[in-house]
């Protein structure tokens, strides 16, 4: 089927209409009044275009409806409505003056008075159904506000975060290059010595010798081993490879021995199911749990265990050292609260639960608590 082609009039209709909701617009946004040029000058081009009142009456109940969710006609105070009407009064002018005081023209205001009414009953609608949500309006603002004024408060805590985030990061770079200066750098400044005393033995007796080249031997293995802890600490392999008890096993050991402590150690053998990731963050909040009960309870004894709860891995880790204020620690700026918050973070990361409690006499208790399901589940 073919389509009708829109004929010139109708062309012109549209185009004045346009013309006549552009000019309406432009005249309630102007904060005084105009002196109604604009208007008649539409009021002319209709005539030109040989449009009737009801024509141009037409156009402007349908560039007042158009309006309506622009412009506050809701408000009788800012006078929109009477603006709108006295900017129609004076459209009217230019065609008002043309025709004569006829039947016709008095049939046609009369039709207009009525397009008039019908429209303003529209607007009355359409006010009425923009007073109801005026209440849902002023609901959203107020919930906007509080959202924004959150967002602040959190941006706030997340520089705060990120900056003792970089201080803890300086921290540990600066513990990091201290022990490999004091420890690994001075034991292979000892090895060099060492050998350059051997590339001078030929005068030293065999006995001389194979005590040098034993004491080398000596601190090479040191080197090793310290090489080797370092980089147990930034990433067992025994996580990768054998799995998290393992992996916590081999830390409490090392961790017993460097600093004195007697760790019992109970694992659920089924938490090796849990997925990679889940693995780690376990095994990270594990270490800086310890960590802490080494460097500040002066405890003597530490359990930790984990096991499975109704649809969920718990682990805890307890000592007998002394206590210490929870919320006053959180609300310090210091690398031990970033380290309870760090441990936070990274279990409910993965949808879990951690709870920090401690008291005088009873020590310091870390519980962490995840979803657990089938090992089929976990990727």
């Amino acid at each position: 089927m073919s389509k009708e082609t829109p004929s010139s009039s109708e062309k012109l209709r549209g185009k004045l209409s346009s013309r006549y909701l552009n000019a309406l617009l432009a005249e309630l946004k102007r904060e005084y009044p105009g002196k109604g040029d604009r208007a008649q000058l539409l009021g002319r081009a209709a005539q030109v275009g040989g449009f009737s009142t009801l024509d141009l009456a037409i156009m402007h109940e349908q560039a007042v409806v158009a309006l309506v969710p622009s412009s506050d006609f809701a408000n009788m105070r800012n006078g929109s409505i009477r603006r709108a009407c006295v900017f129609f009064t004076q459209a009217l002018l230019p065609l008002e003056s043309a025709q004569q005081a006829s039947r016709d023209s008095h049939r046609d205001l009369q039709r207009r008075t009525a397009v008039l009414v019908t429209g303003t009953r529209r607007l009355e609608r359409e006010i009425s159904r923009r007073k109801l949500g005026e209440a849902a309006i002023r609901k959203g603002k107020e919930q906007y506000r509080a959202l924004f004024l959150q967002s602040q408060i959190m941006q706030r805590k997340l520089r705060q975060v990120t900056r003792q985030i970089i201080l803890a990061q300086e921290d540990e770079r600066k513990e990091i290059s201290r022990e490999l200066h004091d420890e690994v750098a001075q034991t292979l400044v000892g090895i060099n010595a060492e050998l350059a005393a051997l590339g001078k033995g030929a005068s030293i007796g065999l006995r001389t010798l194979k005590e040098k080249i034993a004491r080398t031997q000596r601190l090479v293995e040191g080197s090793v081993d310290m090489l080797h802890r370092f980089a147990r600490d930034l990433r067992p392999p025994a996580l990768d490879d054998l799995g998290l008890i393992p992996a916590l096993h081999a830390y409490n050991q090392a961790l017993a021995v460097r600093k004195k402590l007697k760790i019992q150690f109970t694992a659920f053998g089924g938490v090796e199911a849990l997925g990679s990731a889940t693995r780690t963050v376990l095994y990270r909040v594990a270490q800086e749990a310890l960590t802490n009960v080494a460097r500040h309870a002066q405890a003597t004894k530490v359990r930790v265990s984990i096991g499975e709860i109704s649809g969920a891995i718990r682990m805890e880790i307890g000592d007998n050292g002394r206590s210490f204020d929870v919320p006053k620690t959180l609300a310090a700026k210091n690398r031990t609260r970033l380290g309870l918050i760090g441990m936070k973070e990274r279990i409910e990361m993965i949808g879990g639960t951690l709870v920090i409690q401690s008291a005088p006499g009873k020590g310091t208790t870390v519980r962490a608590e995840i979803p657990f399901r089938e090992k089929k589940t976990w990727k």
